[in-house]
């Protein structure tokens, strides 16, 4: 096993790329299940948990050629069952469940794994499918479906910490296939549902209502082959922001939608950062001072909680004092005890984190909790004086691509080593 060896202190400049979005190109890769026919998915991210959506795939019957960023997806599925050892370490996987059970009118897949923010259940999944005239069973760890037919149904899917993503986009491809119209209400519109969206509407699905919280989904019988090319990754793109603005530094964001970081720019300009803004590019240019922003994570259009960690990093080395709520995941603050050993001041307060900005972050060994707090770990000890080791970075490899390599490029001091 690896980890990540950063000697802080350096400033970024030049352009960086972002990949394709993994959060888009999970679902969709599951979509392919719905057909048949071959699947084209252009600009999809090599990133453990693609690569682990590919295998699930393939152990379900589906041929998937993956080179130079493209899959091609043909043949048939022959199985219906989404086996622990795969689902259980990533929990996109689950979205297969929607397509299995409405291809097949039955399905078995594991209670799904993944990193370790706090409680995520699949309630909202299963409501979804019984809604369509789905009987769930849990059993043995694993969910089982059947229906001897899936029919429309008028929906609400609201969760007590808002609409879920996974299980929007898990009834979407469910209802495309249904008998008559579903209506799903308090559907996430985050982009990464719209783009499954898109890809569902090329493959023949009638969806109206695509990036708001009213999907309207009219079942067909047959879905055909398509060929899609996956958006930006918005928060990969989100996390060289903060990096450049922690840094003090000039960079370039390329391959971006600027939209989709309406909110984070929002934020950073109260804090003093400032902006140049391309055709599908952003420029950062990080301040010698940064003003304290206080934050609080939703839902999309909201702050979103996967830039909650590198924003908290971000606020450690601000001077004053800014607190940090999380409204999507609560206790997703396991990164606070590894940024404090690097000399962060930040504690936890009914609910909230509480930071108070320190002048200087200390390189330290450091161990990554889960996916977002692995590029919160990877900001600070870009700014930290001296060496920080970050172990656990197979959390960072499920959702960055060449991230070492991109950094490298642009300036940072960055290298592995094995343990």
């Amino acid at each position: 096993m690896d980890k990540l060896v950063i000697k802080g202190g350096k400033k970024l400049f030049g352009d960086i790329k972002v990949s394709g979005s993994k959060n888009s190109t999970l679902p969709i890769l599951a979509a392919t299940l719905l057909t048949d026919d071959k699947c084209v998915i252009r600009n999809v991210p090599k990133l453990r948990d693609t690569l682990t959506m590919i295998k699930l795939l393939r152990s379900l019957g589906k041929t998937v050629e993956y080179n130079n960023h493209t899959a091609i997806i043909s043949g048939a599925a022959n199985s219906s069952t989404a086996e622990y050892k795969l689902v259980s370490t990533m929990r996109g996987s689950f979205c297969v469940m929607g397509p299995l059970l409405s291809k097949f009118r039955h399905a078995k897949v594991s209670l799904p794994g993944g990193c370790v923010i706090g409680i995520r259940p699949v309630d909202l999944h299963i409501k979804g499918f019984k809604a369509l005239g789905a009987a769930i069973e849990v059993e043995a760890g694993y969910v089982i479906a059947k229906a001897r037919q899936l029919k429309g149904n008028l929906i609400y899917l609201g969760g007590i910490f808002g609409p879920s993503v996974l299980a929007t986009g898990n009834v979407m491809m469910a209802a495309s296939l249904a008998l008559g119209e579903t209506i799903i209400e308090s559907a996430a519109c985050e982009p990464e549902v719209e783009e499954l969206s898109e890809f569902l509407i090329k493959m023949g699905a009638h969806i109206e209502g695509k990036g708001t919280t009213r999907l309207v989904v009219r079942g067909v019988k047959r879905l055909h082959g398509a060929d899609y090319t996956i958006g930006p990754d918005r928060i990969e793109a989100g996390t060289f922001v903060l990096m450049a603005a922690a840094t003090q530094s000039t960079l370039t964001i390329r391959n971006i939608k600027y939209a989709q970081l309406l909110v984070l720019v929002d934020r950073l300009e109260e804090a003093g950062v400032r902006f140049k803004k391309g055709k599908d590019s952003l420029t950062v240019i990080g301040p010698k001072k940064l003003k304290p922003v206080s934050v609080t994570t939703y839902p999309y259009p909201g702050f979103p909680t996967d830039l909650q960690a590198q924003f908290m990093a971000l606020m450690a080395i601000t001077p004053g004092v800014s607190v940090i709520n999380d409204k999507v995941f609560p206790d997703r603050f396991i990164h606070i005890a590894e940024l404090n050993r690097m000399g962060a001041n930040i504690r936890r307060d009914s609910g909230v984190a509480v930071v108070e900005g320190v002048k200087t972050l200390f390189g330290a060994p450091v161990m990554a909790s889960d996916l977002r707090a692995s590029a919160a770990l990877v900001l600070a000890g870009l700014v930290a004086k001296g060496k920080t080791e970050i172990h656990r970075i197979y959390h960072l490899e499920r959702g960055y691509e060449d991230l070492e390599q991109k950094l490298k490029k642009v300036g940072a001091v960055i290298y592995r080593e094995k343990e």
